[in-house]
């Protein structure tokens, strides 16, 4: 069975006027119909990058897709015409952003917007289109959804405007939905609440999803796959047991140390990764993570990694990890 999304040595770059940063470098992953798939790491590792070059999104200029393959159902969506792209998004693929309150637009009420994305991709009347709208925002816990559907974007919390954009991603039932930091806003129950509604529909549907976020508790209980990465590059990518279980690459090692832990009823003292985050403009030569990593040696500045499959079927690019 081929895989619903299938991403190949994608390479995005930005220009900028200081020079080109290397924002995506040969990213390459899958994901099967009905599974999640889980993308972790620090900001401006490119996690957000990799999911609006799949919604082929990525503004020009700056940024511009170089090279690589991003393949849904079969068909590789570079090779489709922008026309083409707005009759998928939202239909097929469909995207719940960061930021909502610059998805949303300020000066149309949150039901024209639900109504209009339902009735671009489905055939409702205007009736059929808002009863569906107010039965998404039930299934995401919006309170009084019928006086919702009459606001604007700007009279709704943070947490309220997160579970629109939830809702209008589920609207059309796509086959992908790409989540970049889907929870965010919300509350520790309504958080379980929509990530419940997600799997629900996605068991119904057989829907695929990209997970985007920080938080690895919700990685841990939500995902089949896991891809960490870093500078642009897949450092590490197992099923989600095997990562937590036995990570191999020093990044997704330290990631997983610096989880807060309570032990004997007392708050340790949050371990961190040393350093920082190398600019895009000047990454180091070799390894990008060389300058933070406790185990880096002289090989380690002159060379850089590749992915390697390991015994557990893990993959990690990295010449020591850990066994």
């Amino acid at each position: 069975m081929k895989p619903l999304l299938n991403i190949k040595n994608l390479v995005v770059d930005f220009h900028t006027e200081k020079g080109t940063a290397h924002a995506l470098n040969n990213v390459s992953f899958h994901l099967n119909q009905g599974e999640t798939l889980g993308v972790v790491g620090e900001s401006g590792c490119g996690k957000s990058v990799t999911a609006l070059a799949i919604m082929r999104l990525i503004q020009s200029p700056p940024g511009r897709i170089v090279s690589g393959q991003i393949e849904f159902k079969g068909t590789n969506l570079l090779e489709k015409s922008e026309r083409q792209m707005r009759s998928i998004r939202g239909k097929d693929i469909s995207m719940i952003f960061q930021e909502p309150m610059t998805a949303l637009d300020p000066v149309f009420s949150i039901g024209n917007q639900l109504t209009s994305v339902i009735r671009n991709h489905q055939k409702l009347s205007r009736s059929g289109a808002c009863q569906l709208a107010v039965e998404m925002m039930k299934k995401v816990d919006i309170p009084e959804p019928e006086k919702r559907m009459k606001e604007y974007p700007h009279q709704l919390s943070g947490g309220m405007r997160q579970r629109v954009m939830i809702a209008m991603a589920m609207s059309c039932q796509p086959s992908l939905i790409i989540a970049d930091e889907p929870t965010t806003a919300l509350d520790v129950t309504v958080q379980a609440l929509v990530l419940s509604e997600l799997a629900k529909l996605q068991k119904s549907h057989k829907m695929g999803i990209v997970l985007i976020t920080h938080d690895m508790g919700v990685i841990a209980e939500t995902c089949k796959d896991v891809i960490v990465m870093y500078c642009g590059n897949v450092v590490e990518t197992a099923d989600v047991r095997t990562l937590f279980r036995s990570p191999k690459h020093p990044y997704t090692v330290g990631l997983l140390h610096s989880l807060p832990k309570i032990e004997n009823s007392k708050l340790d003292k949050l371990p961190t990764i040393e350093g920082i985050v190398p600019d895009l403009l000047h990454l180091p030569k070799g390894c990008n993570f060389v300058n933070r990593c406790p185990r880096a040696k002289a090989m380690c500045r002159d060379q850089e990694p590749s992915l390697e499959i390991q015994p557990d079927k893990a993959k990690v690019a990295c010449f020591f990890p850990y066994e």
